[in-house]
């Protein structure tokens, strides 16, 4: 083969695309010339040839010494392709060298202690729950009254005076007939017993305090002969009707009123009270009224305080069978 520039060499293909030829070896002679050049391939783009098929793998020669490079020459133009020859048989592998040994690994430093963590403090007992009390049974709702009727308005009156207002109320009720008082000439009461109370305490009377009491019963009489009747409070007169004469009466129908008031309060000759009374009566033959009034102002024996009890008395003036009186009303009212 003549000595060409590299540049002039035939084209070789690795059936690659951008191949690189790779020179193997070469040697050099002193006109400048490449002597000859084992390679494997140069970088073409050209199209893809057809394999061949392999050959056997030839021996390998031994390696020839190293040349000095020598200068490179012009590039030449490309030849074309030769064909591909047969491949050689490959040969066979070596033995492979026995790996060296591993170094051996440095040991890991030690880690540093974790701190400690501090004490929990211990939880407080919960106290115990008190038991619940038992509830209480429901009344029973009362029944509803009836509502009452209205009553017609009243004319108008006069300002009444600022509260608190005096109390009124009801002091004595007599239940039953009194004693039949008849032919006798002794003073004697015609008061029964009955609901309530005919006392007042001591200091309870107030200035302006007002009672009154309503009699009623049957009266007989002898024409000519008197009767007397008197109020007391204990054994103190409060009013005195004096002798009052009467005319002949069997059964007439009697009625006595008598009010009080209270003008002053304290012991005997300070304490006052003025009382009047209202008697008459009424034939039942004939309803002919007959009667008599009084008016009395006790201001040297009354005593507020000490406890007053009314009583109401009657006395004839002679022992005749025919004269006689009873009480079967009796209530005493505090009206003020």
């Amino acid at each position: 083969m003549a000595d060409l520039p590299i540049s002039l060499l035939p084209k070789a293909t690795t059936g690659y695309s951008d191949s690189l030829m790779v020179i193997v070896n070469y040697n050099t002679v002193a006109s400048g010339q490449t002597e000859s050049i084992p390679f494997s391939a140069v970088t073409q783009n050209g199209t893809s040839g057809t394999s061949g098929i392999s050959g056997n793998d030839g021996t390998s020669g031994t390696s020839g010494n190293d040349g000095t490079s020598g200068s490179s020459g012009n590039d030449g133009t490309s030849g074309t392709s030769g064909t591909d020859g047969t491949s050689g048989t490959s040969g066979t592998s070596g033995t492979s060298g026995t790996d060296g040994t591993s170094g051996t690994s440095g040991t890991s430093g030690t880690d540093g202690t974790s701190g400690t963590s501090g004490t929990s403090g211990t939880s407080g007992t919960s106290g115990t729950s008190g038991t619940d009390g038992t509830s209480g049974t429901s009344g029973t709702s009362g029944t509803s009254g009836t509502d009452g009727t209205s009553g017609t308005s009243g004319t108008s009156g006069t300002s009444a005076p600022p509260a608190p207002f005096p109390t009124v109320y009801g002091l004595f009720s007599q239940t039953g007939n009194s004693v039949v008082v008849s032919a006798t000439t002794v003073e004697s009461t015609i008061i029964n017993g009955g609901v309530g109370t005919l006392t007042v305490g001591a200091n309870q009377f107030q200035i302006g305090d007002s009672f009154r009491a309503d009699f009623g019963g049957l009266l007989s009489s002898r024409n000519g002969d008197d009767i007397r009747i008197r109020v007391k409070a204990g054994s103190v007169v409060l009013a005195d009707s004096g002798l009052q004469n009467m005319n002949g009466a069997v059964n007439d129908v009697w009625q006595f009123s008598i009010n009080f008031t209270i003008r002053k309060t304290g012991v005997a000759g300070v304490a006052e009270i003025v009382s009047l009374g209202v008697f008459h009566t009424t034939k039942q033959s004939n309803a002919a009224p007959e009667g008599f009034a009084f008016n009395t102002v006790n201001n040297t024996t009354f005593d507020t305080t000490s406890p007053n009890t009314l009583d109401v008395t009657v006395e004839f003036s002679s022992n005749s069978p025919l004269n006689s009186i009873y009480s079967d009303i009796f209530v005493l009212n505090k009206i003020y």
